[in-house]
C-alpha cells in the first residue's frame, strides 16, 4: 500500500511540472472568502463606515484577483484529479461575542460618604479609584460621589452591606454599565425615502419655518457615546462634546453619538438632515469602550455627565441609552427633575416582556418607545406602563460615523423626535416644568394603540403638526 501511495504522489509531483498555470491541483487552495455583514452598526473598524444610503451595496461574488481570463478550477466547478486525497472542508467556526456585565466587577459607589467611613474602608482594604463633587446629590454631610475598588476575595453585596453599614444616610449601589439602545442596523430602505419617516407625525422638512413660529430655542443636552464632529452633516453645527471619562480607557465608538447628534441637528440640505438644525446642542461622552466591541457608560459616569448639564443649566436632555435600576441614578434623576430639567429617554430594546429599563422607568422621566413607517410597534422595544410616548424609530436615516448615511433602528433614534418637540414646546412656553411638559406632549399625541394610554404606545404618535400653532405665548 505504501509503494502505491509512493507512486501516486510521484505521478501528481510530476504532473504538476507539466499541467498550465490555470489549472488548479487537488491540494491546492481553493477556498472561497465569505463577507459576514453583521446585524449591528457601522463599524469602523470593519470598512463599512462610509456613505451606506445605497447605490454599488451589493455583494460581489467574484474570486481570485483577475478580471475576464481564465478563472482557476474551485470545488465548486467540478474540476477534481483525486477526490479522496482532499482535505475535508472545516467546519466554520462561529465565535461567541464576548458577554457584557451589568456591572464594574469589582467597584461600589457612593454618595453623601462620611470621610470618617472612607478612612476606615481604606483601612480594611478598600481603594478610593475616584471621587468627584457634585452640585445635585445633597445626601448626606458630602456632596461626593465615590468610586470604591472591592478588596480581593469580598464580594459586591458584601461589600455594598459593609458600606451602607458604616454610613446608612449614604447612597451606595453598584457601579452598573448602560449600553447605548440600538440592536441593529435596519436593511437599506431605498434611499431618501429613509429620510421620509419623520413624514409620518408631520414634522417639517424645513424646520426653520417652525422655529419661527415659536422663539428661540433652548440648549439641548445629549448623554452619549463618541461623536465625530467632522462628519458633514455636523460640519456647521453649533455642537460642543464633552468627554467626562479618563482618557487612559479606550474611547467609545462614534457610530451611536454620531448618528444621535445628526439626526438632532444634522445640516439642513445634506445627507442626514436634523429636526432642529439650529439647535445648539452640548453633548457629554460618558462611555467608553469595553471588551473591544461594547460600548458602556458606568453610573458613575452617568451621574457626573448630568451633573455636568446641571451646571450648564441645561433643560431638554437626551437620552438613548438604558440600563438597571440604581440608588444613585435615580437620586441624581430627581435631583434633575426637581430643579426643571426635561429628561427624555428610550424605553430599551430588550423586548416587549422585559422588565423596565432605566432611567425611562423612573417616575417623571419621559419614556420613548419606537414605530415603523407604518405606526407598528418596534418588535424589540420594551413595554409597560411607564411608556409615555412613541415615536418614529425604524429605519430612521441619519448620519454613519465617518461620512454619509444610513438607515437606523432602536428606541435610541425614537428618543431625539420626543426631545426635538420638547425643546419646541419650551420655546414657546420657557415656563413649562417637566409635569406640565409630559402633559403637553401626550396632549400632542395621536392615540393609535387601546383607547387611552396603554403599555405600547403609551399616549400614542407624537404629532409634530401642532406644534406651536399659534405662535410663541407672551411671557409674563
Amino acid at each position: 500500500m505504501d509503494r502505491i501511495l509512493a507512486r501516486l504522489l510521484g505521478g501528481l509531483l510530476g504532473l504538476a511540472l507539466v499541467l498550465p498555470p490555470t489549472v488548479s491541483l487537488p491540494f491546492a487552495s481553493t477556498h472561497q472568502l465569505v463577507t459576514l455583514a453583521h446585524a449591528d452598526d457601522d463599524d469602523e473598524g470593519g470598512g463599512d463606515d462610509d456613505d451606506d444610503d445605497g447605490g454599488g451595496g451589493g455583494r460581489s461574488d467574484r474570486g481570485g484577483s483577475g478580471g475576464s481570463g481564465d478563472r482557476a478550477p474551485s470545488r465548486q466547478s467540478g474540476f477534481t484529479l483525486f477526490p479522496f486525497l482532499q482535505s475535508p472542508r472545516p467546519a466554520p467556526v462561529r465565535r461567541a461575542a464576548p458577554a457584557i456585565p451589568n456591572r464594574v466587577p469589582n467597584e461600589i459607589i457612593a454618595a453623601g460618604l462620611p470621610e470618617a467611613a472612607i478612612t476606615q474602608l481604606t483601612e480594611e482594604g478598600y481603594a478610593v479609584a475616584e471621587r468627584q463633587s457634585l452640585g445635585l446629590v445633597t445626601t448626606g454631610p458630602s456632596t461626593e460621589i465615590v468610586r470604591l475598588v472591592v478588596p480581593r476575595g469580598t464580594g459586591l453585596e458584601a461589600a455594598r452591606e459593609r458600606v451602607t453599614a458604616l454610613a446608612p444616610v449614604a447612597q451606595v449601589d453598584f457601579n452598573h454599565y448602560y449600553r447605548p439602545e440600538q440592536t441593529e442596523t435596519a436593511p437599506d430602505c431605498g434611499g431618501q425615502s429613509c429620510a421620509l419617516v419623520r413624514e409620518i407625525i408631520g414634522w417639517p422638512i424645513d424646520p426653520a419655518g417652525l422655529v419661527q413660529r415659536c422663539g428661540s430655542l433652548p440648549k439641548i443636552g445629549l448623554i452619549d457615546t463618541a461623536i465625530n464632529p467632522d462628519h458633514p452633516s455636523l460640519g456647521d453645527a453649533r455642537l460642543e462634546v464633552i468627554r467626562i471619562t479618563d482618557d487612559a480607557l479606550p474611547q467609545s465608538g462614534r457610530q451611536h453619538g454620531t448618528a444621535v447628534a445628526a439626526l438632532l441637528v444634522g445640516a439642513a440640505g445634506s445627507r442626514a438632515p436634523g429636526l432642529l438644525p439650529s439647535s445648539e446642542v452640548i453633548a457629554v461622552d460618558a462611555f467608553r469602550r469595553l471588551a473591544g466591541s461594547a460600548d458602556v457608560a458606568s453610573t458613575f459616569d452617568l451621574v457626573r455627565a448630568l451633573d455636568t448639564l446641571a451646571r450648564r443649566d441645561v433643560r431638554v436632555i437626551n437620552l438613548s441609552l438604558a440600563g438597571p435600576d440604581n440608588v444613585l441614578l435615580k437620586t441624581t434623576v430627581e435631583a434633575m427633575i426637581s430643579r426643571g430639567a426635561i429628561l427624555i429617554a428610550a424605553v430599551g430594546n430588550a423586548g416587549p416582556r422585559a422588565k423596565p429599563l432605566y432611567p425611562a422607568g423612573y417616575d417623571g422621566v419621559i419614556a420613548v418607545t419606537a414605530v415603523d413607517k407604518g405606526r407598528n410597534a418596534y418588535r424589540r422595544a420594551n413595554q409597560g406602563a411607564h411608556v409615555d410616548i412613541a415615536a418614529p424609530g425604524v429605519n430612521v436615516w441619519t448620519a454613519a460615523s465617518i461620512s454619509g448615511a444610513r438607515p437606523k433602528s432602536g428606541t435610541s433614534f425614537a428618543a431625539p423626535f420626543v426631545s426635538a418637540a420638547a425643546a419646541v414646546l419650551l420655546a414657546e412656553r420657557p415656563d413649562l416644568t417637566p409635569t406640565q411638559m409630559a402633559e403637553a406632549l401626550s396632549g400632542l399625541a395621536q392615540d393609535i394603540g387601546s383607547p387611552g394610554k396603554d403599555q405600547v404606545f403609551g399616549w400614542g404618535l407624537l404629532d409634530a403638526r401642532r406644534l406651536c400653532t399659534a405662535g410663541p405665548s407672551p411671557q409674563p
